[in-house]
């Protein structure tokens, strides 16, 4: 036994040794030595049959929990999607479709891919799949609906109540990084780039070369819901806007071989195009690198709402039988030298959970402009419609906006996007919706009221205070669905881009935004207005 237990211990401490990691390594070797034995006897004496997998998985997951969010055990599946995600490619239904312990429901097909042919729509929960019941599945039901290219897959679905039954004919599902592009007017071109995978800078690039050839001499491009992805797309999309052989990114780790300085290495594109990024909330890590570099070198203007605020990288290392650990390396830092991390995972408050960084450092770009670190990237020039807020999000979260767009796609048809019009009198019933559905969301406000209300100290305070409290929460609850009407060109904005990508797909939401989106027409006037442009970056 003991042999077994010594090679592994070893192992780690060779590993640690050669990566001059200074920690007790003795202390490593015996947690590690405990730890196995603790599992052996588990295993051998429990009073039940375990699950070794099942309980390995709990207590991996467990240990990682304590560390930040982006810090994970991938297994065999896992991996392959991880793959899918960089590479952009892979056989499947071709539909965006989110996991319940119960079901799986369509969120969005793409258009002329397997599952928009087959006549899926956004909104279906998918029951079945083949002979197998979705809610009897014990792992991650979406991997029944990948497999080899042109073989059939049988789907049960419900939808506004009734069962329905299609046969989905597999495909080779390519996801595009520039899923749009298109020309603004006759001298502003429109990049979306919505993902940092293999295929980014190349197809940027081409989409940037497709529309000066069409006459663009200024560029929009949206960053806007892009969750980032690889490093070394973030500082290829740069290097098409400046010269080689600068700096964009630099990352900072207690791991000296992770401390590395990212420059450009390629002939740009254009240098001297005027250039405006858009982001919001959503914006994150690689999209963050991309606006926070450019903006530090003054090379783009930045429109819309603080981007989410990622500033950690990650790095996978393979593990035995096929699973990885994806694993938090290091911090990034722009060129002037921010960390635009905005969550600190490391101090957190008394229940144990991070706390949003609140205290800003400053900085300069290479002109002097003043810029700020831990938030995530500041816009230059703020869109009102584009910033967050808890009440929109816990309407994202508990698919209160989903459903209700699903319920007025099949009640409200719409013929082409000049005739769609969400009007005040659909935003009435959409209050209307929100009041039957029983929606309630907890303000961090009222976290901490109900945290005082249940100690013992609020006792000392006799009834008079308690009754003060009370009243003062029902308050704060009324006040919630107020809020609907105080952010409501926020939640306005994001029913109407659920309700366009249900009718015309994702292309029409595009189409869309050329005419109608504010953070569009902000960016326009800009790039009109040079004097403006470069007074902002100076």
């Amino acid at each position: 036994m003991k042999k077994k237990i010594i090679i592994p211990a070893l192992a780690i401490i060779l590993l640690l040794v050669g990566t001059s990691f200074k920690n007790d390594f003795f202390e490593i070797a015996k947690q590690v030595e405990i730890f196995t034995t603790l599992f052996k006897e588990l295993n051998m004496n429990y009073v039940d049959e375990t699950n070794p997998g099942e309980l390995m998985d709990t207590a991996i997951k467990s240990m990682l929990e304590d560390l930040d969010p982006y810090t994970n055990f991938m297994n065999e599946q896992d991996v392959e999607g991880f793959k899918i995600s960089n590479a952009g490619e892979y056989s499947g239904i071709g539909a965006v479709v989110k996991s319940y312990d119960d079901k799986l429901l369509i969120i969005e097909p793409y258009k002329g891919y397997p599952a928009d042919k087959a006549g899926l729509k956004a909104g279906d929960e998918i029951i079945k799949i083949g002979d197998i019941n979705v809610s009897d599945f014990k792992e991650d039901a979406t991997e029944l609906l990948k497999g080899a290219t042109k073989s059939e897959v049988f789907i049960t679905y419900l939808r506004q109540g009734k069962t329905g039954t299609t046969s989905v004919s597999r495909d080779e599902i390519e996801i595009d990084a520039v899923p749009y592009f298109n020309m603004i007017d006759a001298e502003t071109g429109y990049i979306v780039l919505s993902k940092f995978n293999s295929k980014a800078s190349k197809q940027t690039e081409d989409a940037l070369e497709d529309l000066k050839s069409k006459g663009a001499k200024k560029i929009v491009l949206d960053l806007r819901g892009n969750p980032g992805g690889l490093l070394t797309e973030a500082i290829n999309v740069c290097n098409l806007f400046v010269p080689k052989k600068e700096l964009i990114v630099s990352t900072k780790s207690k791991v000296k071989k992770f401390n590395q300085e990212y420059y450009t290495r390629k002939n740009p594109v254009d240098t001297e195009i005027p250039l405006v990024i858009l982001i919001n909330g959503r914006s994150a890590s690689a999209s963050e690198i991309v606006s926070g570099a450019l903006q530090d070198l003054d090379r783009a203007v930045i429109v819309g709402a603080r981007s989410f605020g990622k500033g950690l990288v990650q790095r996978p290392i393979k593990l035995n039988y096929g699973t990885q650990l994806k694993v938090t390396i290091s911090r990034y830092y722009t060129p002037s030298g921010r960390c635009i991390q905005s969550m600190d995972y490391w101090n957190r408050d008394d229940e144990g959970k991070a706390v949003v960084k609140k205290d800003f450092n400053e900085f300069k770009t290479r002109s002097g402009r003043k810029v700020y670190d831990g938030g995530g990237v500041f816009p230059d020039l703020e869109v009102k419609h584009l910033k967050g807020n808890s009440l929109t999000a816990a309407l994202v979260q508990n698919n209160v906006l989903f459903d209700y767009a699903t319920e007025y796609y099949y009640s409200h048809p719409t013929a082409s996007i000049s005739d769609f019009n969400f009007t005040e009198s659909d935003y009435q019933d959409f209050k209307n919706y929100v009041t039957k559905s029983g929606f309630t969301y907890e303000t961090k406000t009222e976290k901490a009221l109900k945290k005082v209300m249940n100690s013992e100290e609020i006792d000392e305070f006799g009834e008079s205070v308690k009754n003060d409290y009370k009243k003062l929460l029902n308050d704060i609850n009324q006040s919630k669905l107020a809020s609907l009407d105080e952010y409501q060109e926020n939640i306005e904005k994001n029913i109407e881009d659920e309700l366009i990508v249900r009718y015309f797909y994702r292309d029409g939401l595009y189409d869309y935004y050329l005419q109608n989106d504010e953070a569009i027409k902000t960016a326009s006037a800009i790039l009109k207005d040079q004097a403006k442009y470069k007074g902002i970056l100076k």
